[in-house]
């Protein structure tokens, strides 16, 4: 037997045979949880696949965030991510255990956030300036002598091999400075060892450089050669060497020669003065986007700050500086982040609107299910603290458990060291779980409450009132200034946008549905009528209407779906608009300078699978317009077939215009011609006269103004479109193009392998660029990835969560729906009209859903679109704005209507009959 109800004592009855001993006891919760397995392993599912995302969700955008932070940073290299620190050399007999020393104490004041790099770090001392050689045998680059400069890097065999001779010492005397050269740069300048460099101009001492030593990099394309290239192969003029550019331009080849410790000393005199370096390369693939804001204040502290200020304290040199852009990347990495942090957010909160709806469906179902036994425990005597604590404990054996699996296999499957926002947002869904069912039995057990409409609606206007001030809020000033983060509104707008809507659904709706049902009752037949009068007046157990929950559960499903959709979609064609722009439509080939592009190649290219429009055009960037208001203008000329290149300027969105306006140009007339902007207007009606970059004249005529041409993506200078026919007419081979261009999806590899086909001796000059390679470049950052993966899996959930929903409003009308449908049977319903009675029951609500989806959805586009900025997920700015197009927001609706529809059509069939039969044999107790 059960222990007693909750709140009340009964004596101990007396042992059959006098013995006064305690009757055995059955614990309350235990006996619950056996009576109902179904409804225990359902809150224990429920549990699970609620806390299982809400920890996840956390851990996967700190993943993202994590991988777009490292990715940033590992592009630009170690160079970029590295602290610089210089100082003058000391005057006064300067040594390696003296740079250690600085390096130890830099080393010391780094951290404790981040660490260096295992490379480790780079230090030595350089020469100010590179010295002119006058070797007549050594090589020379446009007819300039070579360079040289001293170098000294204490661990460089560490990171090299000889291959000749040896590693330089000694040096301290007044012979020539033993050195080490790079292979590569002894080859270049066809030194050797034991050639003797000679500077070219005067010295206040006689010294030289006697090359005694060859080596090779073991990386040169390392971590610990960055900044030092000169060191690994002779450089070209104004390459960077160590921190500062080691020759002018048009200087001839620059080598660094590596010096002994010994001639640490001789820099100086060789170089005009010699500075000593340190470069401590941070290690990014440790940093966090948590620990970021930590890492970021160390190293301002580092670069400009006490810290700084220290470090020339106790190094004794007052001229030490350090610099380093890591910090501009950091601030990129934050922006770029912060950016995206609304965006990211919006479908995991659409998720944890539709869970919360869910909660409360359940706690619903099981109250109406478990409503007489608790008014029976409060009526013989059960406190409502002590029925609530055992409401507690029953919860607790079948929540705790599943949250702490889910939990736990969330942590382990997506590793990430920041566990609090995933913890908080695992218990924050617990405690609804736990909660849900214990709140709504205290509302049952307290004190009966009249209908109260006037709250209903008051509640109803606060709702409606603070979307509007919301989307007003947001329309006003947009989304967060930049370095706010996440922008609560933003998120929470589409959300609310759908919240107001369910709301006036369901008042809409009850008397759509009514109506139907009045013109139903004209018609033969009952299954329509009954069907739609149970769906207008609600059958959902003892309720009055029907539930709004289940509509509010779809519709925010459906909205945060198409937002997001509609995210993505103008994701993606801003993303083929900026590659369409930068390649000029969607395949773009250049001929080498001095070269056209072969007829064979763009005839073959043409007839490529996906390949629209295509068409060769001349691009002359050396001809010059005549007699206008600024006189003689440099401009470029773009001569091509006029429809072909209307298509493919509509395609790229730039230099668009009716091709109409480029014909008539028979006989001697001057040939219509498109002005840029910037040229037009310095021209009249009047004929110009235009250069060719060939010395041929051409009269032309302002025929129409365009904003530039894809020929030439973003050049700035003016431009004249000229008709093809008419100008190689009149200028033999004027129009022979030098580009070739596509319009449509055509193979790049193809492409390419049409070039070698055609043009083998230049086909590795030829320059290819297509729209589909670009916007792959620009979709290549894990932030857009992350939150591609974010909004599809949240959308998932949501859809799934709706389906729930769905589903408990259905199995909470199924004790009235299986009475009606036992009574009719008896009075001869058929099996399928008791399932279309069903279907006429429950698919209105699911298609008034999955409209007001659709219609919420657009409206949240609408309203919010001009507020969306999608630079950070384009991967490249992009005017702001999200314009409203019908399929990503109609194929969300769609879509979970059909699914909804299934779950009703599988319910309906597989427990209709089910409950008739029960009904049947249990007979009407209702």
């Amino acid at each position: 037997m059960t222990s007693p109800f909750p709140g009340r004592r009964e004596a101990r009855p007396a042992h059959p045979e006098g013995r006064g001993s305690a009757v055995r006891r059955t614990p309350w919760v235990w006996t619950r949880l056996v009576a109902t397995p179904s409804a225990t392993l359902l809150a224990a599912v429920l549990a699970f696949v609620a806390v299982l995302p809400a920890t996840a969700l956390p851990r996967a955008l700190d993943r993202g965030a994590d991988q777009a932070l490292r990715d940033s940073l590992h592009a630009g290299g170690p160079a970029r991510t590295s602290l610089y620190a210089t100082a003058e050399s000391r005057p006064d007999a300067p040594s390696p255990k003296d740079l250690d020393e600085q390096l130890a104490a830099l080393v010391a004041r780094t951290g404790p956030s981040f660490r260096l790099a295992a490379s480790g770090p780079v230090h030595g001392a350089i020469g100010d300036k590179p010295r002119t050689l006058a070797n007549p045998e050594l090589a020379v680059l446009d007819e300039q002598p070579p360079q040289a400069n001293l170098l000294f890097l204490p661990r460089a065999a560490e990171h090299a091999r000889l291959v000749e001779g040896r590693w330089p010492g000694g040096g301290a005397g007044d012979g020539p400075i033993p050195v080490a050269l790079s292979k590569s740069a002894a080859d270049t300048l066809k030194a050797k060892v034991g050639t003797v460099l000679k500077p070219l101009d005067g010295l206040s001492l006689p010294v030289t450089a006697e090359v005694v030593g060859l080596y090779t990099a073991q990386d040169p394309a390392g971590a610990y050669w960055t900044d030092l290239a000169c060191a690994t192969k002779a450089c070209m003029p104004a390459k960077a060497c160590a921190t500062k550019p080691c020759a002018p331009p048009s200087a001839g080849w620059l080598v660094s020669a590596l010096v002994g410790p010994d001639a640490l000393e001789k820099i100086a005199p060789w170089g005009h003065g010699s500075r000593d370096f340190w470069r401590l390369p941070v290690d990014t693939d440790r940093l966090r986007v948590d620990t970021l804001p930590r890492v970021t204040d160390e190293v301002s502290a580092l670069v400009a700050g006490p810290t700084a200020s220290g470090l020339a304290l106790e190094t004794g040199r007052p001229d030490l500086r350090i610099t380093s852009e890591i910090l501009r990347l950091f601030g990129e990495a934050r922006a770029e982040q912060q950016a995206a942090a609304p965006l990211a957010a919006i479908g995991p909160a659409g998720l944890g609107g539709v869970a919360l709806v869910v909660f409360l469906l359940a706690a619903g179902l099981t109250g109406d299910r478990r409503r007489d036994e608790l008014l029976l425990l409060r009526a013989r005597g059960g406190s409502r603290a002590g029925i609530l604590r055992r409401l507690l404990a029953e919860g607790s054996v079948t929540v705790l458990p599943a949250a702490v699996i889910a939990a736990a296999a969330a942590l382990v499957l997506l590793p990430t060291p920041r566990l609090a926002p995933a913890l908080l947002a695992a218990g924050a869904v617990t405690l609804v779980a736990l909660l849900a069912f214990p709140v709504r039995a205290f509302v049952l057990l307290s004190a009966p409450r009249g209908p109260a409409p006037r709250r209903r609606l008051v509640a109803e206007f606060l709702v409606v009132a603070a979307t509007v001030a919301a989307v007003a809020e947001v329309r006003r000033r947009g989304v967060a200034p930049a370095g706010a983060g996440l922008d609560p509104l933003l998120v929470a707008a589409p959300l609310l946008i759908a919240l107001s809507g369910g709301l006036v659904l369901a008042r809409i709706q009850p008397l759509a549905v009514g109506a139907l049902a009045w013109a139903g009752a004209r018609r033969a037949g009952v299954v329509g009528f009954i069907g739609l009068a149970r769906a207008a007046r609600g059958s959902g157990g003892r309720t009055a209407r029907p539930s709004v929950l289940p509509l509010i559960a779809l519709l925010l499903a459906v909205t945060t779906g198409g937002f997001g959709a509609a995210v993505l979609t103008g994701v993606d064609e801003s993303r083929l608009r900026v590659a369409r722009s930068e390649a000029g439509g969607d395949v773009q080939v250049a001929a080498p300078p001095g070269e056209t592009v072969p007829k064979e190649f763009a005839r073959a290219a043409g007839a490529l699978p996906g390949v629209r429009t295509s068409l060769g055009v001349r691009v002359d960037a050396e001809a010059h317009v005549f007699d206008t208001d600024r006189g003689s203008v440099p401009a470029t000329v773009i001569v091509a077939e006029p429809a072909a290149y209307a298509e493919l300027a509509r395609t790229a969105g730039r230099g668009g215009f009716d091709p109409a306006v480029l014909a008539g140009a028979d006989g001697g007339a001057p040939v219509p011609a498109l002005f840029s902007k910037d040229l037009s207007g310095s021209v009249s009606d009047r004929a110009y006269r235009v250069r060719l970059g060939n010395g041929a004249d051409l009269q032309v005529r302002q025929a129409a103004v365009v904003d530039g041409t894809p020929a030439r993506p973003g050049a700035a200078s003016a431009t004249i479109v000229l008709p093809a026919g008419p100008v190689a007419a009149r200028i033999p081979h004027a129009a022979d193009p030098t580009h070739w261009f596509a319009v449509g999806r055509a193979d790049p590899d193809r492409v390419r392998e049409l070039i070698r086909e055609n043009a083998p001796a230049s086909a590795d000059r030829f320059l290819v660029n297509t729209s589909t390679e670009v916007a792959a470049r620009l979709d290549s950052g894990p932030l857009q990835h992350a939150a591609g993966r974010l909004f599809l899996a949240s959308l998932a959930g949501a859809a799934g969560f709706a389906l729930l929903a769905v589903l408990l409003g259905l199995v909470r009308a199924s004790p009235e729906r299986g009475a009606l449908l036992a009574r009719l049977r008896t009075m001869g319903l058929r099996p399928r009209q008791g399932i279309a009675l069903v279907l006429t029951e429950s698919l209105p609500q699911v298609l008034a859903a999955a409209l007001g989806g659709f219609l919420t959805a657009a409206a949240a586009v609408a309203v919010l679109g001009s507020s969306v900025d999608l630079s950070a997920l384009v991967g490249v700015d992009v005017p702001a704005g999200l314009r409203l197009t019908v399929p990503p927001v109609l194929v969300p609706a769609l879509g979970m209507a059909a699914l909804a529809a299934l779950a009703v059509l599988v319910e309906a069939a597989v427990s209709g009959r089910r409950q008739i039969i029960t009904e049947l044999r249990a007979g009407d107790q209702r």
